[in-house]
């Protein structure tokens, strides 16, 4: 076991009679031992104390009379047979239960009179109460953070318990001196009033109570609760003593308070919050300052009671604030409400009310104490509010523009008639819908950006052309409208869409740019009717002209019959050119009205089978890529010409160089179908010619069968089919016509 103290103390050897002598009736726990350690004496209190039931331990060794004693005791009583003095040593033994007893042993060498040791005597007193207490008070010590210290005004020493030197964070041994110990305090207002305290009470005997800040040893910066009492002897000052407590953390938090009591004195004043406490017991009422502005009242003018407040109410208001009151003393029903008070000037406040109920152990009322604050201004902007938001309902339900509250995930929240017309989706459907559901694909990726640059705050509304899908599959255009709408905390709460329907503005827009179409299409043909007036016809006027004067005035038969020819030719010449220009004008007029479905297939191979022998006498290889299934919408005889057209000249301007081929192919291309005519032969410079391509009597090559004539006749069939051609052609590689027609609506 741990021995907590030995004190040895040197004096003179103690001689006592024989053993013999009785020590019973020894009004101590005492017992002689021989230098076997056998008991030769003891008393009776030795047996109480060691809590021994043996009567007679006379003549037995002492560790069989104390069996729990610790291993190490024997050493000790050993050492003290050989040295003399008085020995005193605290020791922990086990009793035969298992329990630790604390004892106090003072022995002392017994000598015979030549001065040998014959023997011990030992006395013992149970100290575990006092142990106890010990290690309660140095624990207490420890929680509480409480030292002691004490100065010695006389020797000028100074001693500091344990948690003192922790406090002041020193090492146990560190010895202070009064200089010292008064320099741990904060310089300047704190050193200053320990200075001042510890004189005035060595001066009159004062003692002091104090908190001040020190700086330990190694610099941190802490509150303590420094306590002094000053001890006189003789009218003189010889001791001080006290206690040291560490209360950093319960200052700091007080302090902490102090501070947020302030703050919110402060606030509640600039706030005009007012607070009230309602007496239970004694039906009086506390107020603070801001409440007797809110009421429009003198302090001087108010009494405590609680029936003054109640003069304060507006009558309307006055049986429910009773009421309400009522059921929270009553019932401990939560008090928060709002009411009317009428000022004296006549001045009607809104105010709102919050209030908490205390009681005590018992369960009695004891106060409520509450809030008050003016929300006249909030109401107003309510009412405000409200009738805006009925103005605007109003707006949204009858307007002619389709209008929507949309979520910020995209989910319509309301929609109006308008906008559930438009689209024509009911307005139960479109609830179940998203923006996204119904907006052309095409249209959604620009949509979105704008509405993130939205969210993101880089905008506050934003305006575009987009498509939605009505319920139909048809698409509606429109011109939509975002604004943003935020919250009191600047999120997004939702927006306010306008769509205004423009799809029949669009489809008047889609005609006109098609009769624009025609309008220009019809202007390149009076161009080139104006270039064959101006130039062809005249040139044939004036070789008529000619042919006539020199038919008159010549005289020979034979120069006559060959001006004669001259002028049949002329004359077939001209009648072929105005064959031409009214075959044009069949064309164009009203060829739509007669479009039929035509199976591609079907006519491709007629008009391939109606050349094949122009195919073979060249080894042309043809091949026809195209469905079973294929049509468009067409007239027949104009599809035959440019098939047929565009065989011929294939087959004439084929190059000698290789084997000619022809091949033809067909794509759909959402409404339409694109025809795709594409030979090896000789091809065309369309830098140089592009523009003329499709132009009137315009040829790119010295054959003897070109005439100029046929290209611009295809062109003016397929466009009167609604269609379109274009030309991709390489010298010396080859030409690709493509024929574009729409295809048959599918029902």
């Amino acid at each position: 076991m741990l021995t907590i103290r030995a004190i040895t103390t040197k004096t003179k050897p103690l001689k006592t009679p024989s053993h013999s002598i009785s020590i019973k009736d020894t009004p101590i726990a005492i017992a002689a031992v021989d230098t076997n350690l056998i008991i030769t004496g003891f008393s009776h209190l030795w047996l109480d104390e060691l809590r021994i039931k043996q009567e007679d331990i006379t003549g037995k060794p002492f560790f069989e009379v104390v069996p729990n004693s610790p291993k190490s005791f024997l050493k000790t009583l050993k050492d003290c047979l050989n040295n003399p003095g008085l020995s005193i040593i605290e020791q922990q033994h086990i009793d035969a239960k298992g329990k630790g007893q604390w004892y106090r042993w003072r022995i002392n060498r017994n000598t015979n009179e030549d001065g040998k040791a014959n023997g011990l005597i030992i006395t013992v007193n149970n100290i575990t109460k006092l142990k106890q207490t010990s290690e309660l008070l140095k624990a207490a010590e420890t929680i509480t953070r409480l030292g002691g210290w004490e100065l010695d005004l006389i020797s000028e020493s100074i001693y500091w318990s344990r948690i003192t030197k922790e406090i002041h964070e020193v090492p146990e041994n560190y010895i202070s001196t009064l200089e010292t110990s008064i320099n741990f305090y904060k310089e300047g207002e704190n050193r200053d009033k320990i200075t001042a305290l510890i004189n005035l009470a060595i001066n009159t005997g004062k003692p002091w109570d104090t908190e001040l800040k020190i700086v330990t040893a190694k610099g941190k910066e802490i509150w303590v609760r420094a306590q002094g009492t000053p001890e006189f002897i003789n009218g003189k000052c010889v001791r001080l003593f006290g206690l040291f407590q560490d209360i950093d953390e319960a200052k700091k938090l007080a302090l902490k308070n102090e501070k947020n009591a302030e703050k919110l004195r402060l606030a509640t004043t600039v706030a005009n919050v007012g607070i009230w406490e309602l007496n239970c017991q004694q039906n009086t009422l506390d107020w603070n300052d801001q409440m007797f502005s809110l009421y429009g009242i003198k302090k001087s003018d108010f009494s405590n009671n609680y029936d003054n407040w109640e003069k304060c109410i507006h009558p309307d208001d006055l049986s429910r604030c009773q009421h309400e009151i009522k059921l929270t003393l009553e019932k401990s029903q939560p008090y928060r409400t709002q009411f009317r008070v009428i000022h004296p000037n006549g001045n009607v406040k809104h105010i709102k009310a919050i209030a908490a109920l205390y009681k005590d152990e018992a369960g009695n009322n004891l106060k409520l104490v509450g809030t008050n604050w003016d929300i006249t201004e909030l109401i107003n902007i309510q009412l405000k509010l409200d009738k805006n938001r009925e103005s605007f309902r109003g707006s949204f339900e009858s307007s002619a523009v389709g209008m929507a509250l949309v979520a910020t995930d995209g989910t319509w929240q309301e929609i109006n008639q308008s906008l559930s017309n438009s689209l024509g989706y009911t307005q139960e459907e479109l609830l179940k819908l998203s923006f996204q559901d119904i907006t052309l694909p095409e249209d959604l990726e620009k949509d979105l950006a704008h509405m993130e640059e939205l969210i993101a705050g880089k905008k506050d509304s934003y305006q575009l052309e987009k498509r939605y899908i009505h319920k139909n599959g048809k698409i509606v255009y429109v011109i939509l409208t975002v604004t943003a709408v935020r919250s009191l905390s600047g999120e997004i709460s939702h927006f306010i869409s306008q769509i205004v329907d423009i799809t029949e503005r669009i489809e008047a827009d889609k005609k006109s740019a098609k009769l624009l179409k025609i309008t220009q299409i019809q202007n390149n043909s009076l161009t080139n009717f104006a270039y064959i007036v101006s130039h062809n016809l005249r040139s044939h006027s004036s070789n008529l002209t000619m042919l006539t004067q020199y038919i008159t005035e010549e005289g020979d038969a034979e120069e006559r019959k060959t001006i004669e020819n001259m002028l049949l030719a002329a004359t077939e010449g001209l009648n072929e050119t105005v064959s031409h220009l009214n075959e044009v004008v069949l064309i164009t007029l009203g060829a739509k009205k007669n479009l039929h479905k035509i199976n591609l297939l079907k006519t491709i191979t007629s008009v391939r089978n109606n050349v094949n022998v122009l195919l073979k006498e060249k080894n042309i290889i043809c091949e026809i890529n195209v469905g079973n299934n294929i049509e468009v919408m067409a007239i027949p005889a104009y599809i035959d010409s440019v098939l047929l057209n565009l065989f011929t000249n294939s087959i004439k301007y084929s190059s000698p160089d290789r084997q000619p081929k022809i091949n033809i192919t067909t794509f759909h291309n959402n409404d339409d179908i694109t025809i795709e005519f594409t030979d090896n032969g000789l091809g065309m410079d369309l830098e140089r010619h592009g523009k003329k391509l499709f132009g009137m009597y315009k040829t790119f090559h010295k054959h003897k069968d070109s005439k100029g004539i046929g290209l611009f006749i295809s062109k003016n069939q397929i466009e009167a089919m609604g269609g379109t051609i274009t030309a991709e052609s390489r010298v010396d590689v080859g030409t690709t016509f493509k024929i574009t027609l729409r295809a048959p609506q599918t029902p």
